[in-house]
């Protein structure tokens, strides 16, 4: 089981069962649990080395950084699990425009956190950071997050190339109402 490593951890976001967090560089055991495994960067063009879990960990510490965003850890607040992440990276800042994307453990698929994760972070987008509107894709093979985005209200809008898996991926868009 991967916890925060902080007993006294304070979150900055939160719903009825998960605390979102600030990535650190004391994070690597965490970030490695989590895109280190196989089955959750399947979609998103893993499997990820040690190193390349380092790499993504440090592109998120530099994302909050710089656009006061990034893919937050999400923990389960009742036993302090790292669930997964959850959150917003810049997509079309020019047009006040983030990305959304969510990335959960395996044992914690099929009970509705990445639902709730998101709409977190959608009002979060569109009530703190003020977004104009919330770009997602995800892989073709994802029917699963393809009914997600559908549910949370996402309209597709094209397919767009997704480097890391070299496929066309299917992207929507949820403006702000």
């Amino acid at each position: 089981m991967m916890t925060c490593s902080d007993p006294l951890h304070t979150f900055f976001l939160s719903t009825r069962r998960l605390g979102f967090s600030y990535w650190s560089a004391d994070d690597s055991a965490l970030a490695k649990s989590l895109w280190g495994d196989a089955r959750v960067t399947a979609y998103i063009g893993g499997p990820f080395s040690d190193h390349q879990a380092d790499a993504r960990l440090a592109q998120e510490i530099a994302c909050q950084r710089e656009h006061s965003v990034q893919y937050w850890p999400v923990f389960l607040i009742a036993s302090g699990e790292l669930a997964g992440c959850a959150g917003l990276r810049p997509y079309r800042p020019d047009k006040g425009i983030c990305e959304l994307g969510v990335h959960l453990r395996p044992e914690f698929w099929g009970k509705g956190l990445a639902e709730e994760a998101c709409q977190a972070v959608i009002d979060f987008g569109f009530g703190v950071l003020s977004a104009a509107a919330l770009f997602a894709g995800h892989h073709p093979g994802n029917h699963t997050s393809q009914r997600l985005l559908t549910k949370l209200g996402f309209e597709f809008t094209h397919e767009e190339l997704y480097p890391p898996t070299g496929l066309q991926h299917p992207s929507y868009l949820l403006k702000r109402r």
